[in-house]
């Protein structure tokens, strides 16, 4: 079998990798790119493992963008605040097969934002063991750490993401009535109703970009009602869709996305939403599931 074609084999794959440890597409693509040129230069014939040499070359390329990114950052406390990552939108209808891969293991946007603020070694020990299975033997060298560091690292990401990002209603449906009554609410006017499928302690971070990276984040049923209602004169405009694979929105007006809405349902009440609203980001979104 040629190269290539062995490679293509593991696209899937790698792209899925890279996502979760960048929360972008696009640098993603770029990742598992510059890891198929990393491969072609290399001496195949060397490589016993294929799948997981290429696993680590995607995960090493994604650790020093990660890094490099940290760099960027004046202040060290922006990583407690977090962008919305890139939304992956489906149909309403279901998952389109070509991104079944990419979002295996339901990586919702609530634990892809939760996984910005990790550290960057933090964020490939937890990826890489609790995602792909990878093992903390193979992951130590990549962060330069003995496999029991490593298998810290991995730990306080874990402890991290089950705090702030709880696992959804399986139920796609009970998500759906939650996030129709959410739009209902808000078009209607109905503050109170609004206020009643949200849990008490729901999150809403909303990122419009301004060349901005962080998020604005508002705290609290009543007071995410309250920003909410802001969404009445977009009501007509909602379109019902799947983002990340759970149940969400994407808001379209004269033929563009305005924003798109994640939501994560617990118990039937939603306990984050998570809005991208930047124009520039939204521009580059893959609107084609929705016609």
């Amino acid at each position: 079998m040629e190269l290539t074609e062995r490679f293509e084999e593991h696209r899937g794959r790698l792209r899925a990798v890279a996502y979760r440890m960048l929360g972008s597409l696009g640098e993603a693509e770029d990742a598992v790119q510059e890891t198929w040129l990393r491969l072609d230069r290399s001496d195949d014939g060397e490589i016993e493992n294929l799948g997981g040499w290429l696993t680590t070359v995607t995960a090493r390329v994604c650790l020093n963008l990660l890094r490099a990114r940290e760099q960027r950052r004046e202040d060290p406390i922006e990583r407690l605040e977090t962008r919305v990552p890139d939304p992956i939108i489906s149909s309403a209808r279901g998952i389109e097969p070509e991104q079944e891969v990419l979002l295996a293991d339901s990586v919702g946007l609530a634990l892809m934002v939760v996984m910005e603020s990790l550290a960057p070694a933090e964020r490939l020990a937890f990826v890489l063991h609790d995602m792909f299975a990878v093992p903390f033997d193979d992951i130590a060298p990549l962060v330069e750490k003995t496999p029991a560091a490593t298998r810290q690292l991995a730990s306080r990401a874990r402890r991290r993401v089950r705090e702030r990002a709880p696992a959804p209603d399986a139920d796609l449906a009970r998500q759906r009535e939650a996030v129709d009554a959410f739009y209902a609410a808000a078009r209607d006017g109905r503050f109170e109703a609004l206020v009643s499928v949200l849990d008490p302690d729901v999150v809403l971070r909303s990122d419009a970009g301004a060349g901005s990276p962080m998020s604005v984040v508002f705290a609290g049923a009543r007071t995410v009602a309250s920003q909410a209602a802001l969404y009445r004169a977009l009501a007509p405009f909602v379109r019902p869709a799947l983002i990340n694979g759970a149940a969400g929105a994407v808001v379209v007006r004269g033929g563009r996305a305005v924003s798109v809405m994640a939501f994560t349902v617990v118990g039937g009440k939603i306990v984050a939403i998570d809005a991208l609203g930047d124009p520039e980001r939204l521009k580059t979104l893959d609107l084609t599931a929705l016609a």
